[in-house]
């Protein structure tokens, strides 16, 4: 049975359990067992990803044995809803062949995702018990900012571009993250923020795409 390594980030309210190399397997929960369940219920959801990003995975629930190699206390953005911790693992220099694999993934996540939305495209989603929950053009508002706020946390100075402009956001992305691989980034960002190292930059961009992706397939009425 092959072994996958498992991060532990702990919130007050949530708990995220992530494959660690595996950018964009991310669930929570309210408890760390909570967690890890939803991570496997996920597993072959990630590996249809995998497979339309042309890359091997061995993550079925069945063939795999989850083993924690992280642990770590999360923050205000943990039990907001999204992984924040920087690993260790996110420290680990990133070669040639991890360069294209990582970019291949942020790739075939867009693709993915642009193809729900516009499966998506005048069809109702489902709202919450309280009615919440962002329509789709709310949605796709929400990514397209989240990822403008992203690319500064390589210390990008580009442009800021509307939703409808998504494309050019996407390929500063791509050109941010290539920078930061190939010439290094440096200690802080140009008005002193923090900087992400770019193998958590790509897990928290994978994440938040298919996160949206899976959340719009699994809304539409």
């Amino acid at each position: 049975m092959k072994s996958i390594r498992i991060f532990i980030e702990s919130g007050k309210k949530k708990v995220f359990a992530g494959a660690v190399d595996w950018p964009g397997w991310s669930r929570s929960g309210r408890d760390e067992q909570a967690a890890l369940i939803r991570l496997k219920e996920y597993g072959l959801r990630y590996a249809q990803f995998m497979d339309r990003a042309g890359i091997e995975f061995h993550g079925f629930p069945d063939e795999t044995e989850f083993k924690v190699t992280e642990r770590h206390v999360g923050n205000a953005t943990t039990d907001f809803g999204a992984p924040s911790i920087i690993l260790n693992a996110d420290r680990e220099p990133i070669g040639e062949p991890e360069y294209q694999r990582l970019r291949k993934m942020m790739l075939t996540s867009w693709l993915i995702f642009d193809e729900v939305v516009e499966g998506a495209q005048g069809r109702e989603l489902r709202t919450g018990p309280r009615g919440g929950g962002r329509d789709l053009a709310k949605m796709l508002n929400h990514v397209h900012e989240a990822e403008q706020m992203y690319l500064k946390r390589l210390a990008w100075k580009g442009e800021k571009y509307t939703v409808d402009e998504m494309d050019k956001t996407r390929h500063d992305i791509l050109r941010a993250f290539e920078i930061s691989v190939h010439e290094g980034l440096p200690e802080k960002g140009p008005r002193g923020g923090a900087i992400w190292k770019p193998r958590y930059f790509v897990r928290r961009v994978v994440w938040h795409i298919l996160d949206h992706a899976w959340e719009i397939e699994d809304r539409i009425l």
